[in-house]
């Protein structure tokens, strides 16, 4: 087992096309953990491994992986960085000390990089600045670096050059001088410096007063000016041609937090905190941060940061607040696809369990001496939807569960079954990310679906207040049925809750009272069917008032339909009308597209509520619009923006509809109808 003090927990976290995975096989080549550098153009990728990633030339998934460098063991998390594949990045990021924030000097600041490196300083995460691809013609470095500054903070800084020839890499922590095109290396050093003593009140002192500070006291001080936030190193790589990569490595393993160093990481159980104490003799307590499935074997296998205790295959596991024991078995380290026995998860490191159904990202593993949760970072909420149909009859159930393991890998990958078009719908963060994730489906499970646009979950209501009667009559020999009903109706409040609000007005036994719930069931069930164009109804009062009954002939049949024709009758008469669902939208785009999305939104008819000015040049747009007008807009974004918007939507309420749209609503209804 490797010692605490020796192992370094690092995640690559950027937009996609910067290099992460690069990176990582470079890092993996250069300390001779693999014979040659995996290449993701070629498909020899050793983090991305899934048929799906090979033919994307992208990772999809969160990859792990692992090597030692001058006797340090270094956990990588390789993520997915285009903003459809968030998810897997996101819940990486409690499983790591360190983030690594890869830039690509071609691209520049993209829309992922500033989202990943929001979310590793909310999680209060040292970070480091990689500016791969250094090699770039077209890069103003200077220009590039004054944009990072501007964007993440004068905290950044440089802690190494690329050369003249952009072949060598100038150390700026211990070296003064040389050739960069980059900034004067002199100016450099002094600027890392500043940064770095600013977490040390004597150091400043000393540096103030120009006293002399040895390298030795530099280097122990920068793990705490690297917790502090007072400096992010900027360094640059040549992935490809593992350039930069030597020198990243060392800043790894003497300037980055070791387990013991990082942050504390807490239970929170209520209003109880529990802090951990990274002690491999401790209580157990782990997070389950990354499942994924084998390709080829469809087996489980969920990957477990260890903060206290130690895992080993006899363990007692158990999951969350659950009593029931977990025999873990084999303790696995992971090497992408590989997996390789390991006698056991020490504090501080990162391994892996097979065949394990029970355990979920975000799981609480321990052995039973610890409760509560870990706080797991917020992700994106799914918004691009499309209904799925089975391809092939008697499918269902084989794609209903081959979807349930889809769910598990992808915390932005949801399923569900809309109880009110009755549509098997499945929701993604957009149209790239659900095509990908059928065509895993499809790759791992030979099962196919047809897709279309889901209908859009339209309710109705009424607008005025009227009457209704009905009687059902019924006679066929023998006993007969009968009941009659009277009732009232009136709007409630809009969005109210429950949608129905029912009262029993009934004086002197005119009907009797065991068939209030045979009225209300005859109520409901047009509540659930609709009037006007077979949406559910909503934001309707309801009050019986008069009716008769028979002493023999009457049943709950009988006042069920009866209760059902007297409101139909009252809400012939009550201006029945459409409801949409409208949702709150914020969509974060580059200054220069606020006009066209603001139009577009105006358009679509929706409401601006706002404007949020952001780092690097960035505009976030509040509004209310229509759902039908935005269900399918992540197509029109990123046509506007070139790729660097995105956008989140919740449902805020619902509002009527237009009559010129509820028109064509009603029309394709009656259509269907006399089709059907």
């Amino acid at each position: 087992m490797a010692n605490i003090d020796q192992i370094r927990n690092i995640v690559l976290l950027g937009h996609g096309g910067a290099g992460k995975t690069s990176l990582a096989e470079a890092m993996l080549h250069k300390t001779g953990t693999t014979n040659r550098l995996g290449n993701v153009d070629d498909k020899t990728s050793v983090c991305d491994y899934y048929d799906e990633e090979k033919e994307h030339q992208h990772s999809i998934l969160s990859a792990l992986v692992h090597t030692n460098h001058a006797g340090t063991l270094i956990n990588i998390i390789d993520t997915p960085g285009y903003p459809d594949f968030v998810g897997p990045a996101i819940t990486s990021i409690p499983a790591a000390d360190t983030a690594i924030i890869v830039i690509s000097a071609a691209a520049g600041i993209e829309t992922n990089t500033r989202k990943m490196f929001e979310l590793a300083t909310k999680a209060d995460m040292p970070k480091v600045i990689v500016i791969n691809k250094m090699e770039s013609e077209n890069t103003i470095f200077p220009e590039l670096i004054k944009n990072i500054q501007e964007t993440f903070g004068p905290q950044c800084r440089c802690a190494n050059l690329p050369g003249s020839d952009k072949a060598s890499i100038i150390d700026c922590i211990d070296n003064q001088t040389g050739d960069s095109p980059v900034m004067d290396v002199g100016q450099a050093h002094t600027e890392l410096i500043e940064s770095v003593i600013e977490a040390d009140d004597e150091l400043m002192e000393k540096y103030l007063a120009s006293e002399e500070i040895s390298k030795e006291k530099i280097s122990s001080v920068f793990v705490e000016a690297l917790k502090a936030g007072t400096i992010i190193p900027i360094v640059f790589t040549n992935a490809r041609k593992e350039i930069g990569v030597q020198e990243l490595l060392d800043i790894i393993i003497k300037y980055t937090p070791s387990p013991s160093q990082a942050k504390s990481r807490q239970l929170k159980d209520g209003d109880k905190e529990t802090k951990l104490q990274i002690n491999p003799s401790g209580p157990l307590a782990g997070l389950v941060f990354r499942v994924g499935f084998d390709p080829r074997s469809n087996m489980k296998y969920s990957s477990i940061r260890i903060f206290s205790g130690t895992l080993k295959s006899d363990t007692n596991l158990m999951r969350n607040d659950e009593k029931k024991g977990i025999r873990p078995g084999h303790i696995l380290k992971s090497q992408g696809a590989e997996n390789n026995e390991i006698d056991a998860g020490p504090a501080g490191d990162i391994v892996t369990l097979a065949k394990i159904e029970e355990l979920k990202v975000g799981d609480l593993i321990h052995d039973g001496k610890v409760s509560g949760k870990f706080e797991m970072p917020t992700v994106p909420e799914p918004m691009f939807s499309l209904a799925l149909e089975p391809a092939s009859r008697g499918d269902e159930q084989k794609i209903s569960t081959a979807l349930d393991r889809l769910c598990e890998e992808d915390p932005c990958f949801k399923i569900s079954r809309d109880m009110q078009t009755r549509e098997l719908v499945a929701s993604g963060l957009g149209d790239l990310h659900l095509r990908v994730t059928l065509e895993k489906m499809q790759n791992r499970f030979k099962l196919s679906v047809n897709t279309k646009e889901p209908k859009i979950p339209y309710r109705e209501t009424i607008t005025s207040k009227a009457e209704g009667h009905y009687r059902h009559k019924k006679q066929t020999g023998g006993a007969g049925q009968f009941g009659e009903v009277y009732l009232r109706v009136e709007p409630a409040e809009r969005n109210s809750d429950p949608s129905l609000e029912y009262n029993w007005d009934i004086f002197g036994g005119a009907i009797p009272g065991q068939y209030e719930p045979a009225v209300l069931k005859g109520i409901n069930d047009v509540m659930q069917a609709g009037f006007v164009a077979g949406f559910p109804m909503q934001d309707v009062k309801v009050s019986i008032y008069d009716g008769k009954y028979h002493p023999v002939d009457s049943k709950e049949v009988a006042f069920r339909a009866a209760g059902k024709g007297a409101f139909l009758d009252s809400l012939q008469k009550a201006k029945p009308v459409l409801l949409e669902p409208i949702v709150d939208m914020e969509v974060t785009v580059p200054s220069e597209n606020v006009g066209d999305i603001t139009g577009d939104l105006a358009s679509r008819r929706g409401r601006i509520s706002g404007q949020d000015i952001l780092p690097g040049n960035f505009i976030t747009i509040k509004a209310l619009v229509p759902l039908s007008e935005v269900s399918q807009y992540n197509s029109q974004l990123k046509s506007v923006t070139g790729g660097r918007g995105s956008y989140s939507m919740t449902l805020s309420h619902y509002e009527l509809v237009p009559p010129n749209i509820q028109q064509q609503i009603v029309a394709q209804y009656a259509k269907k109808k006399v089709e059907d």
